[in-house]
């Protein structure tokens, strides 16, 4: 009698997670920077009208250099903890949640970086549409550099053991969950759009599926992983931070 008990309630729990995890609402997805307007990957051989333009564009960012930073999504942003704001054709995240004042002072700490400001809604209209909207806030701030950062979450479920969910008739969880987050940022020119560098980093988070047995839970997934991807973003400025000023500083 106490086995079918103990029985009936891990089946219960099971079935509190899959419940949870239909219940959780999938974050909106990441800002397009194609759509942005501020890639330059059609650049070939041949040049046409528009990309020249872009080509033609100088660095314009003096040293020592603040840089303003700000976190886009795709239009109409929502997570289980946070909404994105503003109307436009891209979502501004004006929250931190992922983001760490290690982080922050690590960036700070970066020679010829005379400080780092993130945009808020004090400075900014709520309807952007390109970078120069995003670039416009950034000269309200008086930075001379502006990076621009987004998230790419992505959720599944893999088998750990086929046949092990049978064997046990579902009492031990066979099912992995798996969070993968994506970071993506550019570094461009408050004045003009000018791109001083391009940086990409991929965290992957793997979990038993009864260990989602909340929206709390499952949410706490997606900041772990995507906060562990802004973290080797950093990391990645951060070295790439001496290429930047080798190029661009006046010695």
């Amino acid at each position: 009698m106490v086995g079918r008990a103990f029985r009936f309630t891990l089946l219960g729990a099971a079935g509190l997670g899959l419940a949870a995890c239909s219940r959780y609402t999938t974050p909106g997805g990441p800002a397009d920077f194609r759509a942005l307007g501020i890639t330059q990957s059609e650049v070939e051989a041949k040049t046409d009208a528009g990309i020249a333009v872009k080509m033609a564009k100088k660095p314009l960012a003096s040293f020592p250099t603040s840089i303003a930073t700000v976190r886009v999504q795709a239009r109409g942003y929502r997570s289980y903890s946070l909404d994105g704001w503003g109307e436009g054709d891209f979502t501004v995240i004006t929250v931190r949640d992922i983001e760490t004042e290690e982080q922050l002072e690590k960036l700070t700490k970066l020679p010829m970086i005379r400080e780092i400001v993130p945009i808020n809604r004090m400075v900014m209209t709520g309807n952007v549409r390109t970078e120069r909207d995003l670039r416009d806030a950034a000269a309200n701030l008086h930075a001379d550099m502006v990076a621009i950062y987004t998230l790419d979450t992505k959720f599944g479920t893999s088998t750990t053991v086929p046949y092990l969910g049978v064997i046990t008739l579902g009492l031990f969880p066979n099912e992995q969950a798996t969070v993968t987050a994506t970071a993506s940022a550019v570094l461009i020119d408050t004045r003009n759009g000018y791109i001083y560098g391009a940086y990409e980093a991929t965290s992957k988070k793997e979990r038993l599926t009864n260990a989602w047995s909340t929206q709390d839970a499952i949410d706490a997934a997606r900041r772990d992983a995507e906060s562990s991807a802004f973290d080797l973003l950093v990391d990645q400025f951060v070295e790439g931070w001496p290429r930047i000023l080798s190029t661009y500083a006046k010695q």
